[in-house]
């Protein structure tokens, strides 16, 4: 199953469960993308209900979705209520049967994967306790999300090249946390200490596959497979992660890679040669040393 897939499948159970909410006429979905830029939506009006057509959201638009996102603290109330601090947002709702609604972060570990929205028909209490019960149901689906991606990236990703006979190579896995870069880092130097690689290349090669796995992390929402392949008088390092909701084109590769631009220059002035390659399930950064 495809990461396309794997979120797709999120996004029916989700709403399923949203939709099945006491009251509840709409459900939506909303998951980060273009790192942070932007989110994409979907959404449904009844358990069983296909999913609309996913479909792009300025982050930065002034609506509870993103104030869930930006915030981390979930956003409930009537329509009366909502409007105090979402005005336009209000406004546009006038004619539909949404009498109030709940936007609420989806969180995995530390991080905020994106929210759901729910619209009612009528306007629940929202006790402490109900809405507790809110933001625990966005912890839950945060967490299927994450670990739905972590599971389907927990295989290696293809090698940027096919091995020669008598290379060596190194697998590991990197959890999707900021904390695990520097675990990977010394993963990384110990392997080439092994290797009897000099002591400049195995700094350069740390430094930039910081760069990349900290891209992974931010950008995919879960972990990553790192590849260091030694052959030819040469070091490879490949990163490969999952992108999800949508096919990655390469025109967004391109964009999100170049988020912490910084980083990815001195990746560039750095190495012998880098570059990305983004496929129907992912996108696999990686950068070459020359001995």
């Amino acid at each position: 199953m495809s990461a396309v897939d794997h979120t797709d499948a999120w996004a029916r159970d989700s709403l399923d469960r949203l939709t099945a909410l006491p009251g509840v006429r709409r459900a939506g979905v909303a998951l980060m993308e273009g790192g942070g830029r932007r989110l994409n939506f979907t959404s449904a009006h009844h358990p069983g209900e296909e999913p609309a057509t996913w479909c792009h959201l300025d982050a930065y638009d002034d609506v509870p979705l993103n104030t869930a996102v930006r915030s981390g603290r979930p956003v409930v109330g009537s329509m009366g209520r909502v409007s105090r601090t979402h005005p336009a947002f209000v406004e546009r709702q006038q004619g539909t049967e949404t009498q109030a609604l709940a936007a609420v972060p989806l969180v995995y570990g530390n991080r905020t994967l994106g929210a759901y929205v729910v619209f009612y028909s009528t306007v629940p209490t929202f006790r402490d306790d109900e809405v507790a019960a809110l933001c625990e149901l966005g912890a839950s689906l945060g967490a299927r999300l994450g670990e739905a991606q972590a599971d389907h990236v927990r295989t290696p990703g293809a090698a940027v090249r096919t091995a020669e006979p008598g290379s060596l190579v190194v697998e590991f896995w990197v959890p999707g946390d900021p904390a695990a870069v520097g675990p990977a880092r010394r993963r990384l130097r110990d392997t080439l200490l092994l290797w009897d690689v000099d002591a400049d290349s195995t700094e350069t090669a740390a430094l930039c596959m910081s760069e990349l796995v900290t891209n992974a992390v931010v950008h995919s929402g879960s972990g990553c497979w790192v590849e260091v392949l030694n052959e030819s008088a040469a070091i490879t390092v490949a990163v490969r992660s999952a992108w999800s909701p949508q096919t990655v084109t390469e025109a967004a590769a391109s964009d999100l890679m170049q988020v912490h631009g910084r980083g990815l220059q001195l990746v560039a002035e750095l190495t012998a040669r880098w570059g990305s390659e983004p496929d129907d399930d992912g996108l696999t950064a990686w950068f070459v040393l020359e001995a």
